[in-house]
């Protein structure tokens, strides 16, 4: 398939035309524009990225990633294990939260506590599943004792904590210890967040961020060219990104792990079948889509992990741009082309994707026209991000298109959570009812690991074994960009693309 690599007119004609009223922000305020609402401010239950990224404007986790995905200090300063089986850790004295109550290790305990509540159904409880107690040794002591020994124990700390007793009403007005403390919040419109000024690691450089919700690429585009936005992170199609960058705005780049799949549910009939599922990985032409509609602000993906990743695994299956391997495996699988060149399909599916980007529709074309030539006949429905969610959360799909962001791929052990047979929603993230026993010991296996050297090669014949069944198809890992106003400082990219950088910007 033959794709442009050049601006649409339409595109650079609404950046060049529009003369929309202009909305400038408050002094010190920064605006950024995001693609998509929050659809939960409680990090106990909201997952999804955008959810994720206002969360750490407001809480602080337990234990934090670097910029190199190692475990650093959070809300714990330091931590200790004999036995890679009882692991405790020491919090910060004098950290407060937005209420004024001084952080102790109640909070952790509780917001472990509700987390592995069965009754209330966080999708976080599946991280879990290996912890025998968690006890409040002092009020600045937390131990965590496991049923048996696990290296891969402490990314799962990575967990942003909430106060003592906090309940549901978290989800839209939300108390933390993060740099900002809440002011507002209107869905599908914007959140409102002011500096706390006893943040423990210092106020942040500007007086507060709004997070202002753009739904569409174009119109993001415009909030930049007006100035009534200063920064956008990821939120662009690469094509209007480069043609602000011409206009004078500053454009960073880094090295990202954003991972964009195709996911697919694993209890449909014809998706069941492994050939079917291979035969979409051949017949879809990824090459192209990362160097002409990413402009190669992305590398291809082989596999969750990214390449920078310490545990990753580079000698597995691949899929290569092959429709006549294709059109056999269709033919094996027993969908045989019904009328040679006519138009008939061989078999048609659905694919779920989000309108919060005018990527996801381009992408969604190329997907639909490469299955259309190897005789898949693919429907294409669009959702408000929310609503997609929800379906996906529920199997309602038979394909869907997402991301997984930023720091939920920094260690290997989001496999298990991803594709163990046990970690199906609201337990974990398995949302295709993947299940196969082969993996499932190969993932236990690998958790029980301690050394560095044993987890990488246990989790690298997990990555073998999960790119042979297919569950998803793998097609880029994003390379990072922001579009911010010139006369910004502090802009920092990391890997994962965490806000928390925004506290250190000004202007």
């Amino acid at each position: 398939m033959k794709l442009t690599g050049r601006c649409t007119p339409l595109v650079l004609l609404a950046l060049v035309a529009c003369g929309c009223s202009q909305e400038l922000p408050e002094p010190g305020m920064l605006t950024v524009a995001i693609a998509a609402s929050p659809n939960n401010l409680d990090p106990r239950f909201g997952t999804d990225s955008y959810s994720a990224r206002a969360q750490q404007l407001l809480y602080t986790d337990l234990l934090r990633l670097d910029d190199n995905s190692r475990l650093a200090p959070g809300l714990a300063e330091s931590w200790e294990t004999d036995d890679y089986k009882t692991y405790r850790l020491h919090l910060r004295p004098g950290v407060r939260f937005h209420d004024g109550h001084e952080l102790t290790s109640k909070d952790v305990l509780y917001t472990f506590n509700t987390i592995l509540d069965s009754r209330n159904a966080s999708p976080l409880r599946g991280a879990y599943r290996q912890v025998d107690s968690i006890t409040a040794v002092d009020p600045y002591t937390i131990e965590f004792v496991l049923k048996e020994p696990s290296g891969a124990f402490l990314i799962n700390l990575v967990v942003r904590i909430v106060p003592d007793g906090a309940g549901r009403e978290l989800r839209d007005h939300p108390i933390g210890t993060g740099p900002y403390e809440f002011v507002s919040f209107s869905a599908d419109d914007r959140l409102v967040v002011k500096a706390f000024p006893e943040y423990f690691e210092g106020r942040a450089r500007n007086n507060g961020v709004t997070l202002k919700v753009i739904p569409d690429d174009i119109m993001r585009g415009l909030e930049l060219r007006k100035r009534t936005s200063q920064l956008v992170v990821n939120d662009l199609v690469p094509d209007i990104a480069y043609q602000l960058e011409k206009e004078g705005l500053h454009l960073d780049q880094a090295t990202g792990m954003n991972y964009q799949y195709l996911g697919f549910n694993l209890r449909d009939p014809i998706l069941q079948d492994v050939r079917v599922r291979h035969a979409i990985g051949y017949a879809i032409d990824r090459q192209s889509i990362v160097e002409y509609l990413r402009r190669g602000l992305a590398v291809q993906a082989v596999g969750m992990l990214s390449p920078t990743n310490w545990a990753f695994e580079p000698d597995v299956f691949d899929f290569t741009y092959d429709p006549d391997t294709a059109r056999r495996l269709l033919d094996q699988a027993g969908y045989p082309d019904p009328d040679g060149d006519g138009p008939r399909p061989r078999l048609s599916l659905t694919l779920k994707v989000s309108s919060a980007t005018e990527f996801n529709r381009l992408q969604s074309a190329v997907i639909q026209q490469n299955l259309r030539e190897v005789g898949i006949e693919l429907d294409v429905r669009t959702y408000e991000f929310a609503t997609l969610y929800a379906d996906i959360i529920k199997g309602n799909f038979q394909m869907y298109t997402l991301q997984w962001a930023g720091g939920a791929t920094a260690d290997p052990d989001i496999l298990r959570r991803v594709f163990h047979s046990q970690q199906v929603p609201p337990a974990g993230f398995n949302r295709g009812h993947l299940s196969d026993p082969a993996l499932d010991q190969l993932i236990e296996a690998a958790s029980l690991a301690t050394s560095l050297e044993d987890r990488k090669l246990r989790y690298g014949k997990v990555q073998k074994r999960v790119a042979e069944l297919a569950p998803y198809i793998s097609l880029w890992i994003e390379t990072n960009i922001a579009l911010s106003q010139p006369e910004l400082r502090g802009v920092h990219l990391t890997p994962q693309t965490d806000f928390t950088f925004l506290r250190n910007v000004s202007r």
